[in-house]
């Protein structure tokens, strides 16, 4: 729902899905709901009167709640009536993306690299010839508990920091967020 800069990054890929299966975003994540969509072809193969004995039993664990239900229809009304995705994420992928480049200036940051709102920095030992820091190092775990003591969470993934914020962060808090990983890596790395 919009992390990838798109609705869904099928479209984004100009991919038609026969199945798409949704469930956190649809409610912006406060209630727990899930669906699955399925293409016109595939749907009408299980819908039909029940006499006929076409149908496909099947359900979610978390299908149907009536307060969730109507937590996934205002969500979808909002993301709908805002133009969300590009009049209020745009700005923010821009900031993710200017402010996140800054990080390759460090003499450890080899790349920055980002899909909408989710970001990574990737850590390497030597920038001109892309040596990633030995596995036993743990340097993006180490980055991870520094950005904690700043109060910036980062996921850590090898020597892979990923900055996937909330979709409703400010560019204030991008630049907090950023800064803070910033001084969480000269922390740990600084010569």
């Amino acid at each position: 729902f919009g992390r990838t800069g798109s609705l869904f990054v099928c479209g984004e890929l100009g991919l038609n899905p026969t199945f798409l299966c949704l469930s956190k975003g649809i409610t912006s994540g406060y209630l727990p709901l899930a669906a699955t969509l399925a293409e016109e072809k595939i749907y009408r193969a299980f819908y039909d009167e029940y006499s006929t004995r076409k149908m496909f039993l099947h359900s979610h664990s978390y299908t149907a709640n009536p307060l969730a239900c109507a937590c996934a229809n205002e969500t979808l009304s909002l993301l709908r009536e805002n133009d969300f995705l590009s009049s209020a994420l745009g700005p923010k992928i821009k900031a993710l993306g200017e402010r996140g480049r800054a990080l390759e200036e460090l003499p450890w940051c080899g790349e920055f690299r980002q899909t909408g709102m989710i970001g990574a920095a990737e850590l390497v030992e030597d920038k001109e010839t892309r040596e990633p820091f030995a596995f036993e190092r743990r340097v993006g775990y180490q980055i991870y508990l520094e950005g904690l003591r700043r109060g910036v969470f980062m996921r850590p993934l090898g020597n892979v920091i990923y900055f996937i914020p909330p979709l409703t962060i400010s560019e204030d808090e991008i630049e907090t967020m950023i800064g803070a990983a910033r001084d969480s890596i000269r922390a740990v790395l600084g010569k």
